[in-house]
């Protein structure tokens, strides 16, 4: 069998798997296929050699191509479900039994709610929860650490099972803990930085943003303290892929994106990026005061 000959079938026999991934993350039949025929684009432009489970590397392809999908209809005002949901998924086009099942099977409710979380955090959740790959395959593919995809995928998980409520009661808390950090490094006040700050707690910047001054890693709130007394003047408290931080832009232009891991009343760890691929595709929202 030639090569070509047994990539269409090794294709083909995916194809389901994929389609299926695709519209979980796309909610929408005919970006589905889309998703799948341009992973089928691509594996014909690849050099597979050295691939030894195609399955999932067809799987990352296409979640890849989702996720610049759903990033693209969000710049441009997400649409919304193909409507009505129910002729979405049963297209006439198609096996009407077969259609049925799927709609069964992935459920309307769950489409709906899907579309309500950002990009990588709809990505992130369907791969792992629907699909069972660990967040270190999932991490690469979002553009995220192993942590942060895993921390995006329990926030997903919350809002679909309706369990969203919770964590909102805390975020109130978290959000006065990281403005008295960010108070207490513009205004200098070591003593106030020491308070919000955990004995252990750990500074972990990306490679550019170790670039831009004294800010390799450190660990422990006096190393940490010491480090951003006095800084942060330029910083706003903002919501960084749900969760709370700050950013630093320059003429409005985004600089340096923060964010704070907070537990038990204290900053855990404090993680810097400043890549510029990160910060193309980083859902942020600036908290007003």
């Amino acid at each position: 069998m030639n090569e070509k000959k047994w990539l269409a079938d090794q294709f083909e026999a995916n194809r389901a798997h994929l389609r299926a991934a695709a519209y979980r993350m796309l909610g929408s039949r005919s970006e589905a296929e889309d998703a799948v025929q341009e992973a089928w684009l691509r594996l014909n432009r690849a050099d597979t050699t050295d691939v030894g489970n195609l399955g999932g590397w067809l799987t990352t392809v296409v979640a890849r191509i989702c996720l610049d999908m759903l990033r693209a209809r969000k710049t441009r005002r997400e649409q919304p479900l193909e409507m009505p949901v129910h002729a979405a998924i049963a297209d006439p086009a198609h096996d009407p039994e077969r259609d049925a099942a799927f709609a069964e099977s992935v459920g309307v409710a769950l489409l709906v709610v899907l579309q309500t979380l950002a990009p990588a955090e709809r990505v992130a959740f369907v791969l792992h929860d629907m699909f069972d790959l660990p967040f270190d395959e999932i991490a690469p593919i979002i553009g995220r650490s192993s942590a942060a995809a895993r921390q995006l995928a329990s926030r997903a998980r919350r809002r679909v099972q309706g369990t969203d409520e919770a964590p909102d009661v805390d975020f109130g808390r978290k959000r006065t803990i990281a403005e008295a950090f960010l108070t207490a490094s513009r205004n200098g006040d070591l003593e106030a930085l020491l308070a919000v700050l955990s004995p252990d707690v750990v500074f972990r910047p990306d490679a550019t943003a170790a670039r831009f001054g004294p800010f390799g890693g450190r660990r422990g709130a006096s190393e940490v303290a010491e480090l951003f007394k006095g800084r942060a003047q330029a910083a706003e408290a903002a919501l960084v892929d749900g969760e709370v931080g700050f950013i630093v832009r320059i003429k409005d232009e985004l600089r340096v994106v923060v964010t704070l891991t907070i537990a038990d009343g204290k900053v855990t760890v404090i993680d810097a990026f400043a890549d510029p691929d990160y910060l193309e595709h980083v859902d942020y929202s600036v908290l007003s005061s």
